[in-house]
């Protein structure tokens, strides 16, 4: 980008009144311009094909195709540079994202300011993180884990809970409410509350206090733990 051109930028979602409030958001910053939007991570790679933007702000859960391989995609053909901007806040959805060679990770409670912040960072070369998504590549190097994968436990999880889901059932187990799951893992509220669906799906509980008991029954949990609640 030559001085005095705008720096420009592709944005993917697949929620059309997100994307709309991105293109306006993005569009106010002096100096930025929103060259095209997709709404999956297919028309993401195609547009950054077609425009060759500067910088692509991505979400990762979309149809076609997700955002951590539409990424990889437009990474690897030094297309663009790429900020995730995503709901969520987990191992499973962090480092496959940087892995994948996204340069910055936002979540969707960020600021405008943060938004574009991270947006002009990322084009001079720079790295730019979520706090939440810094204290997970902590927390992961402090694990022992320096390559950046979360801990996975040798034993094979009942009914095929990922390893993320088995931990938050423990949490569930011990008592603890989402909010305070979120606080213990680094996680946002909607992050957890998804977790937790997922599970009570898989498990076939409707209630926290019979998931306190699968739990327990299932070596997830001690007793005594209590049941938490949703808040």
């Amino acid at each position: 980008m030559s001085e005095g051109q705008a720096l420009r930028v592709v944005i993917a979602d697949d929620q059309r009144v997100v994307r709309d409030g991105l293109v306006m958001l993005v569009g106010l910053c002096d100096g930025i311009e929103v060259v095209g939007t997709a709404a999956d991570g297919a028309a993401a790679v195609a547009l950054a094909d077609e425009l060759a933007p500067d910088v692509v702000l991505m979400d990762l859960r979309m149809p076609v195709m997700d955002g951590v391989t539409a990424t990889r995609e437009i990474t690897g053909r030094g297309e663009a540079r790429v900020v995730v901007l995503t709901t969520y806040a987990d191992d499973e959805s962090i480092f496959p994202a940087l892995r994948a060679g996204a340069a910055g990770y936002l979540t969707k409670d960020a600021s405008a300011e943060e938004i574009e912040a991270a947006i002009r960072a990322v084009h001079r070369g720079q790295t730019w993180l979520d706090p939440t998504v810094q204290a997970r590549l902590v927390s992961a190097l402090g694990s022992g884990d320096p390559g950046g994968e979360p801990a996975r436990p040798s034993a094979k999880h009942p009914d095929n809970l990922t390893p993320r889901e088995a931990e938050v059932l423990s949490l569930i187990g011990e008592g603890l409410s989402n909010r305070e799951i979120g606080e213990r893992l680094f996680l946002g509220q909607a992050t957890v509350k998804t977790h937790v669906n997922r599970i009570f799906a898989k498990i076939g509980t409707q209630s926290r206090a019979q998931a306190v008991r699968y739990a327990i029954s299932n070596g997830l949990a001690k007793p005594g733990g209590g049941v938490g609640g949703a808040s």
